[in-house]
């Protein structure tokens, strides 16, 4: 076993993404998938056992190399050095959001600076673009999901919850500065 758990480490480190089962049982040329899963579960507890900075992570049926929650500030510095602008990430957002989004509704969203933005992630392969009509429909690639370690089906997901947290941020500071003006007018 610790053949087939060197090859699939091997795997997971040099992938940097979440990879399937299938892919995974190709690469290492393991056919069973109840085997490809022990071997999995096994190197997770290697991982937590090791107590070291890295740990394999699962979503749904993909698996992932990934630095540990609490080491990662030791890398922010090499990741701040960002590929793209922060109004660009916003861009981003809302095409991520709505995907699959119409260009002219990105542009009506962002304004015209969201050509540029949507011209640069094309560039960097995070979006693809197809005539639609007078406008474009634009749509997330796999790259995407790969770099923000995502899995497709759960996007919207954990971005309605990302709402939904923020909206609930921002209910209870006004209802705290409600609360404050309601105090001074009774003074």
């Amino acid at each position: 076993m610790q053949e087939d758990k060197n090859k699939v480490e091997a795997i997971l480190f040099t992938t940097g993404r979440f990879i399937g089962l299938d892919e995974i049982s190709k690469m290492t040329g393991i056919a069973s998938v109840g085997y490809l899963k022990e071997v999995l579960f096994e190197l997770v507890k290697d991982y937590k056992n090791k107590n070291c900075s890295l740990e394999i992570t699962q979503q749904v049926d993909k698996w992932k190399l990934n630095i540990r929650k609490e080491y990662l500030h030791l890398t922010q510095s090499l990741l701040q050095e960002a590929e793209f602008d922060g109004a660009t990430q916003e861009t981003l957002a809302v095409i991520a959001y709505k995907n699959p989004a119409l260009q002219s509704e990105i542009i009506k969203i962002r304004g015209n600076g969201a050509y540029d933005h949507i011209k640069l992630l094309k560039e960097l392969d995070f979006i693809v673009s197809e005539p639609f009509g007078r406008s474009k429909i634009i749509k997330l690639t796999s790259k995407f999901f790969d770099y923000f370690d995502i899995v497709e089906n759960q996007l919207k997901i954990k971005m309605d919850k990302v709402l939904e947290e923020k909206t609930e941020n921002v209910n209870s500071e006004n209802i705290s500065s409600g609360e404050k003006t309601n105090e001074e007018d009774k003074s």
